[in-house]
């Protein structure tokens, strides 16, 4: 048995500003809910306070049985842990504890072989095997061999920096679902994964006896996993929570209606107010001359202090509008023109040519090699001119390959990276990197600035440094640098993992009006159908073209 009640949650950031109002929902044993909302309401926040990473100023957090926690940082870990290190950050404290005694009295035995060390030794050892962390390697093989294609013995001291973002969550998926805790939280958990990756994650939410919360904006992923689904609605004083206790299939149509009914409900409140406020000043009046009209007028009085003080009903949420403006220019026909192009280790050589105006989404399975080909184009191709220097100040790492990949005339190329990670946008606030600018786009003043982020949704994150926005927020900001920076090539990575429904919607139609080349990675089913070409890194490593969204291909066949 396994449950999680929040009740009442209230959570105020450091600036003084109210982020969640009494927040309260429960998922029940064996449920599978979706915490859903726009970007910066507070779904991460809500789930580190549900975790014990985050105290709550007002509120309560129960729950019965142990809680497995999957983080967002898991697919973007660029530090020293290991796949070992990976597998125990996602295990019971008492096994993360006892690995820690054992990997401390094995480097005190490195470094002072005596009798005290080789006891402690012993005794790690002995604490090691209480926990069942013998037991655990077998299951961990499992996992690995699952998520990598290789056993625990060779994977385990592997820098889990080298893995790909889907390879990351795939791993820590597999050792949360086949572990002991019965009540998982899941922060975008589809994030990184491919699209057998995502059925997979459907398959094993929807099949599992575990109580689960995820966060996902992904609409396919949540109609086939999810039995109920929980709104952070936006609000002045902080966001809010509404549960639809069904699937999505009936979701939009039940939010209109709640809506409607709200808007009903502060109609008739606001009408009632009016009435009770004439009829107060009304009797105010008259008891100037009448005496016996002073008692009608105090009652009056009582009655509109007490409808007031009980409050109007519960607002209708706040609508986030996020607008998008990409322009682009005319560049040479032919924007692209790859000629025997091998990505070293990842793809066979291949030719192709991509035309001024296509859309083009690179599919394929994690670790075959999509995003080294953007950061190919993104950094002007092969032997790029001057002309094709990108857009963005953001350093990427050589991509090593053979044959050619040369951009047309006139095309910039302006990259949307996948993990967000900008060192250059670190430690600025969001008004400081409009207000700077770079070569490639003027700065701005404030008025301007804030006008700019108004259109994104992120007016009230302008004074708020860029490494301390959520997921979506780093990813709008992304977006309306490269809409500023006058890039002619957009080479979008996995652009849809952070966005909310509403933002993915915004870009879409920007992407359809945009003046100019589009090459996108994606595993997002919907937002794939828009595109018009599709070039495949298949599974037996050569890349081919489809006029359909190709989503079977298999982890690349390679020796690991």
């Amino acid at each position: 048995m396994a449950h999680l009640e929040l009740t009442d949650i209230d959570y105020f950031l450091p600036d003084g500003r109210q982020l969640l109002s009494g927040v309260g929902f429960r998922v029940g044993d064996g449920a599978k809910a979706a915490l859903i909302g726009p970007n910066g309401t507070g779904k991460t926040t809500l789930t580190r306070i549900v975790a014990g990473d985050l105290a709550p100023d007002d509120g309560n957090v129960a729950s019965s049985g142990s809680l497995g926690v999957m983080r967002q940082f898991v697919g973007q870990l660029r530090d020293d842990s290991t796949v070992q290190d990976l597998l125990l950050s996602v295990s019971q404290p008492g096994v993360r504890a006892a690995a820690k005694a054992l990997d401390d009295a094995e480097n005190a035995m490195i470094d002072v072989d005596n009798e005290k060390t080789q006891l402690k030794y012993a005794s790690a050892l002995s604490d090691w095997g209480d926990v069942g962390g013998y037991d655990l390697e077998p299951f961990w093989d499992k996992a690995t061999m699952a998520a990598l294609g290789m056993s625990f013995d060779r994977a385990k001291w592997r820098a889990a920096s080298t893995l790909s973002g889907g390879e990351q969550k795939r791993l820590v998926l597999e050792a949360l679902f086949g572990g002991p805790d019965q009540l998982l939280l899941l922060d975008e958990p589809d994030n990184y994964l491919d699209v057998p990756g995502k059925r997979w994650l459907e398959k094993t939410i929807r099949e599992s006896d575990k109580s689960v919360l995820f966060i996902s904006h992904d609409r396919e992923l949540i109609a086939n996993a999810a039995t109920r689904i929980i709104t952070l609605e936006p609000g002045v004083n902080g966001a809010t929570s509404w549960v639809h206790g069904a699937g999505f299939e009936t979701y939009y149509d039940a939010r209109e209606d709640r809506n409607a009914r709200l808007d009903e409900l502060r109609r008739r409140w606001d009408e009632e107010r009016i009435k009770l406020r004439a009829l107060v000043l009304r009797l105010r009046e008259k008891a100037k001359f009448n005496d016996g009209i002073a008692a009608r007028y105090h009652a009056a009085q009582t009655r509109l202090a007490r409808f007031e003080d009980v409050g109007p009903p519960e607002a209708v949420p706040v609508k986030q509008k996020v607008t998008v403006r990409l322009h682009g220019g005319r560049t040479a026909k032919r924007a692209l023109v790859c000629t025997a192009l091998e990505l070293t280790s990842l793809m066979k050589p291949f030719d192709a040519e991509v035309w001024f105006g296509d859309r083009v989404a690179v599919l394929g399975s994690n670790g075959s090699g999509k995003s080294h080909f953007l950061r190919l184009l993104a950094a002007g191709g092969t032997d790029p001119e001057r002309e094709h220097e990108p857009v963005t100040e953001l350093v990427l790492d050589p991509v090593p390959h053979t044959g050619t990949a040369v951009l047309g005339a006139r095309v910039r190329p302006g990259l949307f990276a996948q993990t967000h990670t900008r060192p250059d946008l670190n430690g600025n606030t969001l008004l400081d990197i409009l207000h700077l600018g770079n070569e490639h786009r003027d700065g701005m003043g404030r008025e301007a600035a804030s006008r700019a982020l108004d259109r994104y949704g992120l007016a009230r994150a302008a004074e708020q440094l860029y490494d301390n926005l959520s997921g979506g927020q780093q990813a709008r900001v992304q977006i309306l640098l490269l809409e500023l920076s006058g890039a002619t090539l957009l080479l979008l990575d996995e652009p849809t993992d952070n966005l909310d429904l509403m933002s993915a919607d915004s870009l879409q139609d920007a992407i359809a009006a945009f003046e100019g080349t589009v090459i996108a990675v994606t595993h997002d089913r919907w937002f794939a159908r828009s595109f018009e070409r599709f070039l495949v890194f298949g599974s037996d490593g050569h890349v081919y073209e489809s006029d359909e969204p190709v989503w079977d291909e298999t982890r690349v066949a390679r020796a690991r």
